[in-house]
Order: C-alpha cells, then structure tokens, then sequence
C-alpha cells in the first residue's frame, strides 16, 4: 500500500492541475460550510441562513452534508485529470512495463479516491461540530448525534461518485470525453427519472378515481447518480421560513439507496478492472 501511495504522490507532485483543483476544492468546501454566517439577497430580501436554523442540531448535518456535495465535481476534475493523463503520457503503458500490475493501478486510483474522500468526511465531521456547538440552539448530545449518519452518506456518495469518474475514465481515457460521456449520461437518467415520476402520479391519481390496488414497478432511484442524490435529501424544507409557510420535512433512511451505491462501486470498481485487462494498452 505505502509503494502504492508514492507512486500516485511523484505522479502527481508536478501536475499543476491537480495541485490547483486540490487547493480550490478545499478551500471553497471549508468556505461553504460558513455560508450560513453572511446574509444572502434572495429576490432583495437578506436572508441569514444561521437565523433560519441552518446550525441546528440535528438538521445541520444534513445542511452541512448536502450542501458540501453540490462541490463533488470539483474533486471529481481532479480524479478524472489523474486518471486521463495516465493513457495520455503514456504513463500506464510504462508503468505496466516497470511491473506495475492491473490490480496495484486500480488499487492506487482507489487509494487516492479513499484518501480524498476520507479527509473531506473529516473537515465536514470537525466543521460540523464546530459551528453547531457554537451556534445551535439546542446542544444535549441525543440531539447532536440524532442525524450523524449523514456524515456516513456523505462519504458514501463521494466515493460513489468518484468510482464512477474513475470507471468513466479509464473507459473513454480522455478528459473531454469523460466529461462529455458523464454529461451525456445525466441528461438520460434524468429523462428515466422525469419519466418514471410523471407514471408515478399518473398512477397515484388512477388508483385514486378508480379506488382500485396497483402496484407500480419503478427503478430510476436505484441508477447511480440518482441513488447517490437520495442518500442526502434537500434540507430547505427544514428551514425557519418553510416551517412557517406550513412546508413539512419527510424522510425516511434511503436503505435502497445505500445497498445500490454500495452495488454500484463494486460494479465500476471491477468493470474498471475487467476494461484494464481486455484492452490492449
């Protein structure tokens, strides 16, 4: 594992996108997180999202976790660089002659996704901590510790995602194309789940004028982005201001969800796999 680890570290030492992508995902993450802190102009009315109880506990895990997750992309450019430059210069080619085998490049990738994905778990954990003892109404540990688990989805999203940017990459080798490919591939789940949600209604509302039982078959929440998506639901319905307008909050653990993204990373892990060793490099 250490050999493993130096050699993604010289790899990556002198390329500058990777260094600028690392500085400015960090940065902007731990940035974000103090979002609440400043007033926001929403249609000219300032609105300070720690008034509206983003620093709650237990609602700021979900604040805290979702929010940071929209800069996922950020981290997955690194990702994606990392793994494109490695057909580009020729640098897997050579490192297979060096002795490098199919399984230590896969597992190098997946130490880098782990390392990326274990450190911005923990900024969001200590940052979390941090602004909700220091601005949460309410501090008695039940309360605290209510909603952690979106620490642990959190960190299963992220390594998801990146799984799949790895698969991307080492699929389509190049970086247009793998942003173009990922690109291509949200527009027709989103057209699935657009889809699948109009049938759902269309059906609730059949099964309402006709009183009758049916069962409907949907998949869309188990395709990868959208079972990623539903590990952490949007918090704004949790705010101060929705609670006034009546808004209420449903959740319910996206068991379904986690089972699927833990399906998923095992399906890009070993496709990345199955694609390093059918194709000649």
């Amino acid at each position: 594992m250490l050999k493993l680890l130096k050699l993604e570290y010289y790899k990556n030492l002198n390329y500058k996108p990777f260094k600028i992508f690392t500085l400015l995902y960090f940065a902007i993450l731990i940035a974000l997180l103090f979002i609440g802190l400043v007033d926001i102009n929403l249609f000219g009315n300032p609105i300070n999202l720690k008034e509206q109880g983003m620093y709650n506990f237990p609602e700021i895990w979900n604040f805290t976790t979702w929010t940071v997750a929209l800069l996922k992309i950020f981290l997955g450019l690194i990702i994606v660089f990392s793994i494109s430059q490695e057909f580009s210069n020729r640098m897997f080619k050579q490192n297979t002659i060096d002795g490098l085998s199919r399984k230590e490049f896969i597992g190098s990738k997946l130490l880098t996704i782990s390392i990326f994905t274990i450190v911005s778990t923990l900024i969001v954990l200590g940052i979390t901590l941090f602004l909700g003892y220091k601005y949460s109404k309410v501090t008695d540990s039940a309360k605290v510790f209510e909603e952690i688990f979106f620490i642990g989805n959190y960190f299963v999203k992220l390594f998801t995602f990146f799984c799949f940017l790895m698969f991307l990459s080492i699929l389509l080798r190049k970086s247009m194309f793998v942003f173009l490919g990922f690109f291509v591939y949200w527009v027709i789940e989103g057209i699935l789940v657009g889809v699948e949600t109009f049938q759902k209604v269309r059906g609730t509302q059949e099964v309402e004028r006709l009183k009758i039982m049916k069962e409907d078959f949907f998949f869309s929440h188990l395709l990868p982005l959208e079972s990623m998506s539903s590990l952490i639901p949007n918090p704004m319905m949790r705010l101060n201001m929705a609670k006034m307008l009546g808004l209420k909050y449903e959740f319910t653990y996206p068991t379904e969800s986690m089972i699927a993204c833990i399906v998923w990373c095992g399906i890009f892990i070993f496709g990345s796999y199955w694609i390093l060793r059918k194709r000649d490099w």
